[in-house]
């Protein structure tokens, strides 16, 4: 997964990519974060918001960071707001999932939090910062997944074995498989 991300154009024209800490089984990005480390990128961890809104932000991260764990038990950034972004502010994020198809739905773990802080996403036409990538196991992709109004869809996905491009995504964003 790390050498297919990190050969393609999305992963290399990203400068501030959200990244997530494996949890529950699923696609570790480890090895994805130290690559975009290496190569200078700026890596943001997803921190709930304690304000009670559901939604993410997201929060430097650096290997050794001090992590603290959220109300579900999860490890994030234990730095508060200092440096926190909206997700509008990064140009690529890769998120965890359940399973996905080849028009870009997910299904995540069911608390509809990256769905709530890029819902933005799905009222834009051309400026579509920051594009949405899961990661994923092969075995993950399924034939088709129900969509609510609400789900904002990936623009492709990473797995172990290729790069998946949904048929969401428009002509010019990345089609090349």
């Amino acid at each position: 997964m790390t050498r297919i991300a990190v050969g393609s154009d999305v992963f290399r024209n990203s400068r501030r990519i959200g990244l997530y800490l494996a949890n529950d089984g699923e696609m570790d990005p480890l090895p994805l974060l130290l690559r975009a480390r290496a190569m200078r990128k700026r890596c943001y961890l997803p921190v709930l918001d304690t304000l009670g809104s559901n939604r993410l932000w997201f929060a430097p991260y650096r290997p050794g960071d001090a992590l603290q764990t959220n109300r579900f038990g999860i490890p994030e950034p234990a730095r508060g707001a200092r440096g926190r972004v909206r997700a509008g502010a990064l140009d690529l994020v890769l998120a965890p999932l359940v399973a996905f198809d080849h028009h870009g739905h997910r299904l995540g773990m069911g608390g509809g939090y990256y769905d709530r802080s890029l819902a933005f996403l799905r009222h834009r036409r051309v400026w579509r910062r920051p594009r949405l990538y899961g990661l994923a196991f092969e075995f993950q992709r399924v034939d088709r997944l129900h969509a609510n109004t609400w789900d904002v869809a990936l623009d492709g996905c990473f797995s172990d074995e290729r790069r998946h491009v949904t048929r969401n995504t428009p002509p010019g964003r990345g089609r090349t498989r």
